[in-house]
């Protein structure tokens, strides 16, 4: 028997809800790929929902190649998934993606303005970023709440184990 520590194990009920709801959601989602894809490997931006003092943003900006709106979480797990396709007699062609990458929002978060429009210029950016990574092989989306993340990893990964 092991003694693993999972992510919720490591904060109390008090220091956990304290944090901001986006550090609780992608600590949730890690929790989950821990748990369920044990030997999945997968990277989740610490610095997101993080307040960094002004030389630590420049830092962690520099180090990113001064790039914004990078996915919360990617996934380095190369898959072969059925894509829908009309065109197609079965309906579907089968892809190879090179790993999966999703933005985390919070609950209830808005990506769209009811004029179809994104929310925010910030969401667009990250809207772009998603974009780019589809286009260059890899699965890639955003995820509105914790059910919203386990749907896209599940349909990516194979399914809860």
């Amino acid at each position: 028997m092991t003694n693993k520590k999972y992510p919720l194990q490591m904060f109390s009920e008090r220091e956990f809800y304290a944090l901001k709801p986006e550090v609780q959601l992608s600590i949730r989602v890690a929790d989950y790929l821990c748990r369920e894809y044990p030997d999945v490997m997968f990277h989740m931006d610490y610095g997101s929902g993080a307040a960094l003092r002004p030389k630590q943003y420049k830092i962690q900006s520099a180090q990113n190649g001064c790039r914004r709106a990078w996915p919360d979480l990617e996934i380095a797990e190369h898959k072969m998934l059925p894509v829908k396709n009309v065109n197609t007699p079965a309906g579907y062609d089968v892809r190879c993606f090179g790993g999966l990458y999703i933005e985390l929002k919070k609950e209830g978060e808005r990506l769209r303005k009811r004029n179809g429009d994104w929310a925010s210029e910030h969401i667009a950016e990250q809207a772009f970023v998603l974009d780019r990574l589809r286009n260059r092989g890899y699965m890639a989306a955003f995820a509105v709440g914790l059910e919203a993340a386990k749907k896209i990893i599940d349909n990516y990964l194979g399914g809860s184990k």
